[in-house]
């Protein structure tokens, strides 16, 4: 299978089949990362391979006799915690109940190139067993061996035209514990296991979005990540604007998107933003009560009326599918990139819930709002 780190391979440079990035995070946890939990895994070449074949089936009676996984267990690389969307802090989600199975799913790369990197449902415990729940779907295929659905289903989606900026969505799949794909269940737990798909795989390629009813992953392949920006760009990106220095069309003051690293902030030269027509301001603020509780403001340049949100620089360069300028901004987030990147995003449809989807920010996961779910922002140049 595949190693989390580099730390087994102090001779030479490993081998990286790719990266997984968790939606709803901008370049990090918000408490950050730490050990096996963090918002982007990286695998590479195991020194030896630990791939599981299957052996014995058994049929627990009842829960009890079944070993409960934990987070803790060894064979788990990497531990996903539920995404609540614009969360700020751990504790945001340490009250919602979590839907992702224990050992939820797993992924397995060839050691050869081109390294094709395949999912399947559910994970072996540290006694090399896999211990689907009492009501999860279960059957007996053709050749004799046991598959299965995990209770609340692992969901696969391939984009069309890989992850660039002619990307389309695809369609999305439920994959089972020995790889095959199905069509979606009715609702996420439902017993009964759609109907097989049989001309597509469980391969996962550049820009394959995995969801585990709580969480989504992005796959990006080490390939597609050698032409992704790098965040120096991004920080670059940054400055370039900065140096522009763009200013508020009503207090004349320069605008200033702030440091990377103070991403959740709210700085005093902070851009803000109109969202229903576009133009750039830095915070102000007439001494309106109703503006004050955060309602519907009137842009002072147009006079469309809408909410008023600081702009945040996305930061996760792994969701970005160009190079190309910081030009539009999510709606109704804030959440800044370029162009073609807010377009990419904004027709992918996420499982939300047990059977609907809607886009979102991938920085976030706020769900989008609007005719196109972001806005192009107009930034006002200095006047000298």
């Amino acid at each position: 299978m595949f190693s989390p780190d580099q730390e087994n391979h102090p001779s030479k440079a490993p081998v990286k089949y790719g990266e997984l990035i968790v939606l709803g995070y901008n370049g990090s946890l918000p408490n950050g990362d730490r050990g096996r939990r963090k918002s982007r895994f990286a695998l590479f070449k195991r020194p030896k391979a630990n791939g599981v074949k299957p052996s014995t089936v058994h049929v627990a009676c009842t829960p009890q006799a079944a070993k409960i996984g934990r987070s803790t267990e060894s064979p788990i690389d990497f531990v996903v915690t539920d995404t609540v969307p614009g969360s700020q802090s751990n504790s945001d989600t340490q009250s919602v109940q979590s839907t992702i199975s224990r050992f939820a799913c797993r992924i397995i790369c060839e050691r050869n190139p081109p390294f094709t990197a395949r999912i399947y449902a559910a994970g072996f415990d540290s006694s090399k067993n896999i211990f689907l729940g009492e009501k999860a779907a279960k059957w007996k295929t053709s050749d004799g061996q046991m598959d299965g659905l995990t209770t609340n289903g692992v969901l696969v989606m391939h984009p069309r035209n890989g992850f660039t900026e002619d990307s389309k969505p695809g369609i999305w799949r439920e994959i089972s514990v020995c790889g095959n794909v199905f069509s979606l269940r009715e609702t996420r737990s439902a017993q009964q296991r759609g109907k097989m798909v049989e001309i597509e795989t469980n391969q996962l390629q550049d820009g394959s979005l995995i969801d585990l009813c709580g969480a989504t992953l992005l796959w990006r392949t080490a390939e597609g990540l050698s032409h992704t920006p790098t965040v120096k760009h991004l920080e670059a990106l940054r400055q370039e604007i900065n140096a522009a220095r763009p200013q508020c069309p009503v207090g004349f003051n320069t605008l200033a998107f702030p440091s990377m690293k103070r991403k959740d902030v709210v700085d005093e030269k902070q851009p803000w933003v109109y969202l229903h027509c576009g133009h750039v301001h830095g915070y102000h603020n007439w001494g309106n009560k109703e503006e004050r509780d955060g309602k519907d403001r009137e842009c002072p340049m147009c006079r469309s009326v809408g909410p008023y949100v600081p702009l945040w620089l996305g930061c996760e360069a792994g969701f970005y599918v160009d190079a190309g300028p910081p030009t539009h901004a999510f709606s109704p987030c804030g959440h800044v990139c370029s162009e073609k990147t807010t377009a990419y995003w904004s027709q992918i449809p996420l499982p939300h819930g047990t059977h609907t989807f809607h886009a979102a920010c991938p920085f976030c996961a706020h769900q989008l709002a609007g005719e196109q779910g972001y806005i192009r922002l107009i930034f006002q140049g200095p006047l000298d």
